[in-house]
């Protein structure tokens, strides 16, 4: 994907509105960060890694992409925070077992293919006790179908094999790596649109909290089991 493509979207009302209050949903379950070894999977641009390390985390980060690791080495320069950025696969992690305290991967599995495999390799490299934290976007939304509308009528070729998911899926896919939910949250309460955007972003947490339906993006957390 190109990296300007998130650059825009940010720069918009509705894409700065939306990015905040899921860099929240995903930091809420994500902390503490300070002296944590973090893994991003999936990357992009870095907001996740940048905001990990902005707290204190040793962040590594990983991507696919090239174009996208350029993007996110000189937004973390930009940043003044160092991230490690490594170029790779969510499918073939080239970390050891139990490298990482926590690993975040936001709208990694939606776009991942298969979504197990990647799954089984966060949780491998999770350390026993450690958490991961993953960020995807709900089926259940009105996002998700203006998505799908795109996909079809413009050929939005990002959306066109996108697998959006359900709490109840992600809870499963979690639970078949072998690790165990411990929180999730809603968040993005609003339609794309940027003038209800602005009115509804005060109430997103509380909706968040109270695990209100119709959110566009799910965060959710697991923890790997300690060994005996």
């Amino acid at each position: 994907m190109n990296p300007d493509l998130y650059a825009h979207w940010r720069a918009t009302t509705l894409g700065k509105l939306t990015e905040q209050v899921e860099l929240i949903a995903v930091r809420a379950l994500a902390e503490p960060l300070a002296g944590a070894r973090v893994l991003d999977v999936g990357t992009g641009d870095g907001s996740y890694a940048i905001e990990a390390a902005a707290c204190g985390a040793r962040v590594t980060a990983i991507d696919i992409d090239e174009d996208m690791l350029a993007a996110a080495r000189r937004r973390a320069q930009a940043a003044g925070v160092r991230v490690h950025l490594v170029e790779g696969s969510a499918h073939a992690l080239p970390f050891a077992d139990d490298s990482f305290d926590l690993v975040i991967a936001v709208t990694v599995l939606c776009l991942a293919g298969n979504a197990p495999s990647a799954l089984r390799e966060m949780a491998r490299v999770l350390a026993p006790g450690g958490r991961l934290v993953l960020g995807e976007l709900s089926r259940m939304s009105v996002w998700a179908a203006e998505r799908r509308v795109r996909a079809w009528v413009v050929g939005a070729t990002t959306w066109q094999h996108a697998t959006f998911w359900t709490r109840r899926g992600l809870r499963r896919l979690v639970r078949d790596a072998g690790l165990r939910v411990v929180d999730e949250k809603g968040a993005v309460y609003f339609p794309p649109v940027t003038t209800l955007a602005r009115a509804l972003v005060p109430f997103d947490g509380l909706l968040g909290r109270a695990r209100a339906p119709g959110a566009a993006f799910i965060a959710l957390a697991a923890t790997k089991q300690m060994r005996a």
